[in-house]
């Protein structure tokens, strides 16, 4: 019964995005730790996923804001993302900012992350929802409205299962069947 749900639930998701570029996170880094073990990786000097227990609740240390976090289901998405990002990505760490504050028609927002060009630039936007979360037409016009700020070229949103990665151009919105590395985020020449 469950898996005819999560099959309905799937197709919703397919109709959604314009047809398009859904594809399943193959590295084994949404395989998360849930637990008040202290697990962490450490990969290009920093250290992932290292959690620890307060008063009862569960910390995550995030390398890129350099301070222990609520770890929220959406938290856990956000660390696995960011941790895509520059350890498969090849971002440099140093230009993505977390919880980025924007202006979206004069109210306050704030974009899960903003990966940025060494020139200033705005790349890419993700937009992070928790495991549990769908993604939804909604959650895609969240990432429209950010971008209507900001002008990035491509928005990723996932919620650690299900990720959609489009180029935008203009008015144009297109589905991408692969996550942009740095080098083709910002335009650069590679193989």
């Amino acid at each position: 019964m469950a898996s005819v749900e999560r099959e309905k639930s799937s197709q919703k998701e397919k109709n959604l995005f314009f047809h398009g570029a859904k594809f399943q996170a193959k590295v084994s880094f949404f395989t998360f730790v849930r637990s008040k073990q202290l697990f962490f990786m450490k990969g290009n000097r920093l250290q992932w996923f290292k959690t620890e227990e307060r008063e009862g609740r569960n910390f995550v240390f995030d390398p890129l804001r350099k301070r222990f976090v609520l770890l929220t289901p959406e938290e856990e998405v956000r660390q696995k993302v960011l941790y895509l990002l520059v350890e498969h990505l090849k971002v440099p760490a140093g230009l993505i900012a977390v919880e980025y504050s924007l202006k979206v028609n004069g109210l306050d927002k704030r974009a899960d992350a903003v990966v940025f060009g060494v020139d200033g630039r705005p790349l890419m936007i993700v937009e992070c929802k928790a495991g549990s979360v769908p993604l939804t037409q909604a959650v895609l016009e969240q990432a429209v409205r950010y971008h209507s700020a900001l002008r990035p070229r491509y928005l990723l949103l996932t919620n650690g299962t299900v990720t959609y990665c489009y180029q935008v151009e203009g008015q144009s919105i297109s589905p991408l069947d692969h996550l942009p590395d740095y080098g083709e985020m910002s335009g650069e020449a590679h193989e």
